[in-house]
């Protein structure tokens, strides 16, 4: 828990300072989640990602990472995240929830 806190304020700077990472690299790695993950939230079972802060999307990723939430699928899909590609995604769903959510 104290690793996932520790990790998770590390990349809220990165975070930050990130501002112009690439659309595009968003758009790529945000893929493999929209496919599970409805951007519509039509799918009860698997719950929606829009809506969710960078921040809380990032914790939760990390957490799945670290087995800290339980999840096969998510923790394997994480780990083929590295830590600035998880912010990565986490900031362009943000941002396409702004876009799909007016």
């Amino acid at each position: 828990m104290i690793a996932v806190s520790v990790a998770a304020g590390f990349l809220m700077i990165l975070a930050d300072r990130g501002q112009a990472a690439d659309r595009d690299d968003g758009a790529k790695l945000a893929a493999m989640c929209t496919s599970c993950h409805r951007l519509d939230g039509g799918d009860g079972s698997i719950p929606t990602i829009l809506g969710m802060s960078p921040e809380m999307l990032t914790r939760a990723m990390l957490a799945y990472r670290s087995r800290e939430r339980p999840s096969h699928i998510m923790r394997a899909v994480t780990l083929s995240l590295s830590d600035e590609e998880i912010v990565i995604v986490a900031r362009y769903l943000a941002a396409l929830n702004k876009q799909v959510r007016p």
